[in-house]
């Protein structure tokens, strides 16, 4: 008995709270963003894209000099060792070897200076863009706001995606009036 009694009220509960979930998701309004496209799509989004790929064909040109230099260096190496001094011989491997532990400690430094670029960029953006959201948010009536990039959301009704709005919004915020 007493156990009926405590499956009985297990039941009532859990359907109490199950109708106060549904009702919740009747009343609750929700948007999307997405973060991506609005980075892609952007005049400002453009722009930083734009300078981190400058940024990073500037890095793959000064390696690829110093590739074509290790190249000579190995290429002198492998075509004069049985004709050089030792000491000759010695000299080139340890020049060979400086130019390689410069290549990679280029390498590291642009791939760190490129982190932190595309950090300082997008943060840029993202701060000048939450505001947008925010305020179309409110004027939407919306209680919340996903980012599809962010989410895992797996479907999505269309008519709730913001980002043609936001990017819209955000462009106009950035260029000058007329």
């Amino acid at each position: 008995m007493h156990k009926r009694l405590t499956t009985v009220l297990l039941l009532i509960m859990m359907v109490g709270v199950f109708s106060l979930l549904a009702q919740a998701q009747q009343n609750l309004k929700v948007g999307v963003i997405n973060s991506q496209e609005i980075l892609e799509k952007s005049i400002e989004g453009k722009k930083a894209i734009s300078q981190l790929e400058d940024k990073n064909r500037k890095t793959q040109q000064d390696l690829g000099k110093l590739d074509d230099q290790i190249r000579q260096l190995e290429t002198r190496l492998n075509t004069q060792q049985l004709t050089m001094t030792q000491e000759a011989l010695m000299s080139l491997s340890a020049d060979l070897d400086r130019k390689r532990t410069e290549r990679q400690r280029m390498a590291e430094d642009a791939q760190k200076e490129m982190q932190e670029l595309q950090q300082r960029l997008y943060f840029k953006i993202q701060s000048e863009v939450m505001p947008i959201i925010t305020k179309l948010g409110q004027e939407k009536g919306l209680d919340l706001i996903l980012d599809l990039r962010a989410s895992g959301v797996l479907y999505f009704n269309p008519a709730v995606d913001l980002t043609d709005e936001v990017i819209k919004r955000y462009d106009a915020s950035k260029t000058p009036a007329k």
